[in-house]
């Protein structure tokens, strides 16, 4: 069931017809911690955080928020690459389950789909969002009441579901929710295509960053995204950017999400995503210890069909090489739910 904005305006946000409980009263085990504060609010009390959106939204005068650099004056009205309107479009805002167990805890992850991409696989899993731009467009004040309803309902976290080519609202936004009280722990879900020179602006504001690194050939890169050849380079360059500035994934005591790199990867059909690549590169360049999930929901979708080598599903056998490069690599904090899955790969060929 999707809950959309109007359902959280209403204050009806519900899964499977049940109000959710907050973290507090499904465990007795207050969340954040007592203690604790999001990276945003610390720059805040530096009196820095409103120096930087104004900086964010500089960058759309002529855009460069992202590797596309489309030059178009988004403050106008124009539209770049990423189609993405001058104001925020959102697609759903509700809790998530099926998010990394760190992030989903007992009240789910609080997940805000934006609508538009600047990336735009072929073989994109939710194509009404990022290539229809489907969705409603809403002011940054509408953006905080969504973040502050997540919060008032029990979800763990804010999760920025394709956030790149609205950042700078996105930080306005979060200004206005930490000032009504907004303390989560804020999600930087990413496809990965990034430039380091802008993230660098979200230094001290972004708590946990959930880069996908989707390929790790810029031939692959190109067919299926969108001619981004430059995608493998950019997205290491990132993630280690990203490594930098928030460090290993970190919980509560509960095992809950408080700060860290999650690295996503989507094992796809015939190698083509690089994974063997993949696991070496993150083993060696940054920790075998680096958090990371690799993921086995790919399925045709979009056009993926009109390219004979992902137009099918993965392979049990491609799931479970995936795995034992991972072994291979030395990688030791992989999701709970890859061993998951490799066992029922294992024992029915299918998740």
């Amino acid at each position: 069931m999707s809950t959309t904005r109007r359902d959280f305006i209403k204050g009806t946000a519900v899964l499977g017809g049940t109000m959710l409980l907050s973290p507090t009263r499904a465990t007795g085990a207050k969340y954040p911690p007592e203690g604790w504060l999001p990276a945003y609010a610390k720059l805040e009390r530096e009196g820095k955080l409103q120096e930087r959106i104004d900086q964010a939204f500089e960058a759309l005068g002529a855009c460069s928020i992202c590797p596309r650099q489309c030059g178009v004056d988004r403050l106008d009205g124009e539209k770049g690459y990423c189609r993405s309107p001058k104001r925020v479009t959102v697609y759903s805002a509700q809790p998530h389950f099926g998010e990394e167990v760190s992030l989903v805890g007992e009240g789910g992850s609080g997940t805000i789909f934006f609508s538009h991409c600047n990336l735009r696989c072929v073989f994109c899993q939710n194509w009404p969002i990022s290539h229809k731009g489907r969705g409603d467009r809403m002011e940054d004040e509408e953006l905080a009441g969504l973040m502050l309803r997540l919060q008032r309902i029990g979800c763990h976290n804010i999760n920025l579901v394709t956030p790149t080519h609205v950042m700078p609202h996105i930080l306005n936004a979060t200004r206005i929710a930490l000032k009504q009280g907004l303390r989560l722990p804020l999600v930087y879900n990413t496809s990965g295509y990034e430039r380091v020179e802008v993230l660098e602006l979200l230094d001290g504001i972004v708590d946990i960053y959930l880069p996908d690194c989707k390929f790790m050939d810029g031939e692959q890169s190109a067919k299926y995204s969108a001619g981004a050849a430059d995608y493998p380079a950019l997205t290491k360059a990132a993630i280690l950017e990203m490594h930098r500035q928030v460090g290993h994934h970190t919980t509560d005591e509960f095992g809950r999400a408080l700060r860290g790199l999650m690295i996503r990867h989507l094992v796809m059909p015939n190698r083509v995503a690089g994974t063997r690549e993949f696991v070496h590169w993150v083993a060696e360049e940054i920790s075998p210890a680096t958090y990371v999930n690799i993921m086995a929901q790919y399925h045709v979708a979009w056009e993926a069909n009109d390219y004979e080598e992902i137009g099918r599903g993965i392979t049990a056998e491609e799931f479970l090489e995936a795995m034992d490069w991972a072994e291979q690599a030395g990688l030791t904090n992989l999701d709970p739910r890859c061993r998951t899955n490799r066992r029922l790969f294992q024992r029915y060929g299918t998740t």
